[in-house]
């Protein structure tokens, strides 16, 4: 802790920490840029100027466990490719650190599982990287859902696509996954925040994969349903080839919706009422300080290791659904 911040470091300086993890870092109350962790010795010079980091807060992938020497680190930030989460927050919290993790937690449920029991026998915190339970339209469609503004929900659709993507996001061994895996899981969250219920049962579908040799190892796109308690079907879709970002709530008294839903800034949203009006707020700031603040008050955060465990578990039942054909039923997986 330094005046009063708890120190983050991060590992994996890839697109996310560096475009927004890092910028947020400079505007956090509570915590603050103490450590990065990355194979690439340009980008350790580059990082330790531009934030200007000393020499020992800056570590490889093999001097990384080293860093339970350094008390100026409180928190460590796991931004790597998905296959690669549960090594490190393991040895993580070996080294005595709180812990953040990218999602999705992990490509297994046993890997989330070693991951809490990791943090709980080091006594250490486990929060996931939920940055949209700390944004203001993502809050006010939990409260409409879960307090039944509008009556009881008679229909929900969550769609997150991306047009392209390319590199460790199509590698199954490292991804674990497609799109569902990457931002199919803001729909699965959404559904979960929205209605405040969790999932009976799933039903998948593989989409048309355009390019063949490009995801050979993952697909390309993919839609999906989940039984809901009282009857509620969410209707979900992702994809690697087609943009989409929505949230459509319909309930017997009137509609609300987001669109874009999860973007890291520029969301907005509608009801039957009129727009919302919520300011713009930095998503991962907001994310990281709340983290701090849990730690510093001994609370748990709202976004806690099993939250990710659950999804995790909705995703590989997913999956199941769509390479076996069959209903799944979550208890039973």
């Amino acid at each position: 802790m330094k005046d009063g911040k708890l120190g983050i470091a991060l590992v994996g300086l890839g697109r996310y920490s560096e475009g927004q993890l890092a910028p947020a870092l400079q505007e956090t109350k509570h915590c603050y840029l103490a450590g990065i962790v990355t194979g690439t010795p340009e980008k350790k010079e580059q990082w330790k100027a531009k934030y200007n980091l000393p020499d020992n807060a800056c570590y490889s992938y093999e001097s990384f466990d080293t860093i339970k020497d350094n008390p100026d680190i409180d928190i460590v930030y796991v931004v790597l490719p998905n296959g690669m989460h549960a090594e490190y927050v393991i040895r993580a919290a070996q080294a005595g650190k709180h812990l953040i993790c990218e999602k999705p937690m992990a490509v297994t449920v046993e890997d989330c599982d070693r991951m809490i029991a990791a943090c709980k026998a080091a006594g250490k915190m486990l929060s996931l990287g939920y940055r949209l339970h700390f944004e203001p339209h993502n809050q006010e469609v939990t409260r409409l859902g879960q307090q039944k503004i509008f009556g009881k929900i008679k229909l929900i659709a969550a769609e997150h696509g991306l047009s392209e993507t390319e590199g460790w996001r199509i590698d199954k061994q490292l991804a674990g996954g497609g799109p569902l895996m990457d931002v199919g899981i803001y729909c699965v969250q959404a559904v979960r925040y929205t209605t405040g219920m969790e999932p009976i049962a799933v039903t998948a579908q593989e989409g048309f994969k355009h390019d063949i040799e490009k995801f050979y190892e993952v697909e390309e796109s993919i839609t999906w349903q989940m039984e809901m308690p009282g009857g509620l079907i969410a209707k979900c879709a992702s994809s690697y080839s087609e943009k989409q970002n929505r949230l459509r709530v319909e309930a017997e008294n009137g509609w609300f919706e987001l669109q874009p839903a999860y973007p890291y800034s520029g969301v907005k949203g509608k009801t039957s009422r009129g727009d919302m009006d919520f300011p713009q707020v930095f998503q991962q700031a907001l994310q990281m300080d709340d983290f701090a603040l849990c730690i510093k008050e001994s609370r748990q955060t709202s976004v806690p290791g099993e939250d990710g465990r659950q999804d995790v578990k909705i995703l590989q039942a997913i999956y199941k659904s769509m390479h076996t054909g069959e209903r799944i039923t979550i208890s039973d997986f």
